[in-house]
Order: C-alpha cells, then structure tokens, then sequence
C-alpha cells in the first residue's frame, strides 16, 4: 500500500473540515450578512487561539516575524472579502472557479519568493484538477449558460482574492520556520475579526439561537481546517500542498447531495474522479531532496494537533 505524506493528509483533512464551513455558511446566509459571519468566524477562532496558546505556554505575538505575521492576516483577510465581493456579484460558479485559481499563483509565488522548484508533472496535475473544478463548477463563461456578459471589475476583484489568498498561503510557509501554526492562526483570527468589526456592525441582524450555535460552528470548524492546513504548509511545498485543497470541490459536492437534496450532474462526478485521481497522483510524486534522508534531531512544534518532530530544514526548498 503506497502511503500518503503526512502534510498532504493534513491538507485533505484541512479541506473537509473547510467544506463542514461552506456547508454552516450556506445554511445561515439565507438571513446573517455576510461580514456577521465573518466577524463571528473570527472572534471564536480568536478565542479558542489564544485559550490553546495559553495552555501550551506559548505567546500569541510571536516570536521574530510580527511584521510578517501581519502580514499574512491582512493577505488572508483581503482574500476573503474579495472572494465574498466577486460571489454577491458572480454567478456561484464563475466565482468559485476564479477562486480556485489561487493554487496555480501559489506556486508562481512560492517559486519567487520561496525559491521552490515546480516541476512539469506538478504543473499539468494542478491544471488538470482545475479542469476537474471546471467540470463540476461548469461555469457559464465556458459552457455558454450565461446570456448575460459577467461583471468586470467582479472578476478582477476574485482573480486579485485569488493572488492574495495565494501570498497568504506562501507567507505560512516562510513563518512556519521560526511561527508555531497556532501563533499564525491567531494572528490570521484576530485581523480577520478586526477588519470585519466595522461592515458587521453596519449591517447587523440579531441571530435566532440556531443562528448562534451554527456561527460558532463555522468557527470551530475553521478553527480546525487552519490548524490542518497551517501544518500541512509546514510539511510540503506550497505549491503542491494547496493543490490538494481541490478535494474540497468533492467534499462539498458530497454535502450538497446529502443535505440539500442536490443530485450531482453526470459532469460533477467526472469532475469529481479527475481532482481525485489527480491528487492522489499528486501525492506520489517525490523531489530528490524529499527522498533523501532526513536529520536525526528533529526540532519540536506545538500545536493543536499535539507535540511532534518538524525536521531543522523543514521546506525542502534549497533556500
């Protein structure tokens, strides 16, 4: 049996845990606007950061990189509010494909930046997930169901959500060599909470009970998606670790049909087989610094998921 890396497990798991918040907001956007739930998100990421800092005795303000910590929250914050700005005014469809182009300037970032090396099995698996995305999202752009011209500036904004949701996910990366993953989800949590406290308050509707247990649900389940995909960042490369958040297309794929009653279209399922089949090719494909032996003495990292061994050179990047 071919076993899975354990950074790419991680980034699947990030995915479903991300797809149970997809599934929470879809059922409270009816009535909640869009920035309460953002601001709710945040707040209870925030708390439940710095409670989990707190009992690890490890300092939520980091230790070496605040500047790029900042960073990083405001790169993951402006990527959310694009993303929601190009949904209010974009078919589902467009937006969630212009949204998943993110991994494809991941790795144009993290080559730059980073200086990780791309391959051309990694390129061609990520397009062909992405052509798996297009098949399942079916956007009218491409498949002709739209009469209507889209909105321009709509498509800029996601295409820019998409490059900063790209440099938040690289920036992970580079602070996982000094930042402890909760260090770095607190920081995220609290500008996200920060930057989203004046729109909420503006457009507030009081919650039903329901309401609050499922806006603390979304929380939650943030919560443990970015604890999986910070570690998962810290494992593999950027490039290729995002790559495999394409499963979240399937997993939501799957809520829709048990929830909602959506029954998957004949595209949504080859859709669907092709982000598999090309994820886990993925996964298989190893670089000659990551098949070459490890060091003895691991360095030690706390986080949610526990105490465990991140090697001194944990990128792999030749840099």
């Amino acid at each position: 049996m071919v076993a899975i890396p354990r950074g790419l497990r991680y980034m699947a798991a990030g995915a479903f845990f991300f797809s149970i918040m997809s599934l929470m907001a879809k059922t409270a956007g009816d009535r909640i606007p869009t920035q309460e739930m953002v601001l709710a998100r945040g707040a209870v990421m925030t708390a439940l950061s710095y409670l989990a800092l707190r009992r690890a005795g490890v300092s939520p303000w980091g230790e070496r990189q605040r500047g790029l910590l900042l960073l990083r929250g405001v790169m993951g914050f402006t990527a959310l509010s694009c993303f929601f700005f190009a949904v209010v005014r974009l078919p589902l469809a467009d937006a969630t494909v212009i949204h998943f182009t993110a991994p494809v300037f991941t790795g144009i970032i993290a080559a730059l930046v980073l200086r990780e090396s791309v391959g051309g099995k990694e390129i061609g698996l990520a397009l062909l997930s992405l052509i798996g995305v297009l098949m399942i999202a079916r956007p009218g752009f491409l498949f002709g169901d739209s009469a209507a011209p889209l909105n321009a500036v709509a498509v800029g904004v996601g295409i820019l959500g998409a490059i900063f949701s790209a440099g938040a996910y690289v920036s992970v990366r580079k602070l996982g060599q000094t930042e402890p993953a909760l260090v770095i989800i607190f920081w995220f949590s609290l500008v996200t909470m920060a930057g989203s406290t004046p729109g909420a308050i503006l457009t507030w509707v009081s919650p039903t009970p329901m309401e609050w247990l499922i806006l603390v649900g979304i929380g939650v389940a943030t919560q443990i998606a970015q604890v999986f995909l910070t570690h998962g960042l810290r494992l593999e490369r950027a490039g290729k670790a995002i790559a495999v958040g394409y499963l979240q297309v399937v997993f939501a794929a799957g809520w829709g049909f048990l929830v909602f009653r959506e029954i998957p279209t004949g595209w949504t399922v080859v859709g669907a087989l092709v982000i598999i089949a090309s994820t886990f090719l993925l996964t298989q494909i190893r670089t000659p610094a990551e098949e070459a032996p490890q060091e003895p003495s691991p360095r030690r990292v706390v986080g949610t998921l526990g105490e465990h061994s991140v090697p001194r050179t944990p990128f792999r990047s030749g840099f």
